[in-house]
């Protein structure tokens, strides 16, 4: 009987362990990374070792229930994942989940229904416009993917507070004012699949310059993109069709 109980004991002890070691590695992979989304003001800050690094806009549901809110974690983290809904490969610039997919569980879900992602519409980053994910600028939720290791936590709500208080009702202490990091002001690339005002302006601007879009509709296609390329040929900048920072200064737009 005795033996009978130790066994128990030492397989009930390894189990015990075992699930230890699990949430010790869980935590430690996350590297003290946080990040919080507040859908009132529709912006993320991001957190490093308990201190504040940078704000970003986002878009958000069309409505309040669409987002989840609660504490949640990235359990999926994909580059160019394809839109499967409108049968579109990664990486294309039609693809209205950009180029970064970090994939949170929500809902009963595991990171394939609900996600921290890009975009191919900038003018829609800062408004209620999504199904449910959490929308950034392409070259924003790049440069977060590549901070934020798997198991990180995400906390969303809706809320009045600041930041840091919303991270201390959740259980984190953290350092960093809000208006010592203003909200990043994105230097957001256009692109094939782009849409939006910053389009119009863009097709407006080479149209005057002689650069034939072949309509003002506020739509990236073909058209401008041939605009962009003779414009960047003339230019002697690298002619890619993208307008970026150097394309953007070179034709006077921001």
């Amino acid at each position: 009987m005795k033996k009978k109980w130790f066994i128990l004991f030492v397989v009930g002890f390894l189990m015990l362990f075992s699930l230890n070691v699990g949430v010790t590695t869980i935590f430690a992979a996350s590297g003290s990374k946080l990040i919080i989304i507040n859908k009132q003001n529709n912006q993320l800050a991001y957190y490093a070792n308990g201190k504040l690094q940078k704000i970003f806009k986002v878009g958000t549901g069309r409505s309040r229930s669409l987002t989840p809110e609660g504490k949640f974690k990235i359990v999926k983290k994909i580059v160019n994942r394809p839109y499967y809904k409108g049968k579109i490969p990664g990486g294309d610039p039609r693809n209205p989940l950009g180029n970064r997919w970090l994939g949170l569980n929500a809902r009963g879900t595991w990171g394939t229904t609900y996600a921290i992602h890009g975009n191919n519409n900038p003018s829609s980053i800062g408004k209620y416009v999504s199904s449910g994910c959490i929308r950034m600028y392409d070259q924003e939720v790049e440069w977060l993917y590549k901070q934020v290791p798997l198991y990180t936590p995400v906390i969303i709500t809706s809320s009045s507070r600041s930041f840091k208080s919303i991270a201390a009702s959740n259980g984190y202490k953290v350092s960093g004012g809000e208006s010592s990091i203003p909200v990043t002001k994105s230097t957001s690339i256009l692109k094939r699949g782009s849409k939006g005002s910053a389009v119009k302006t863009l097709q407006k601007k080479l149209t005057s310059l002689g650069y034939n879009t072949k309509g003002i509709d506020g739509s990236f296609g073909p058209n401008t993109e041939k605009a962009v390329r003779l414009f960047q040929k003339k230019h002697h900048l690298t002619v890619d069709g993208i307008v970026g920072p150097a394309t953007k200064k070179a034709l006077g737009i921001k």
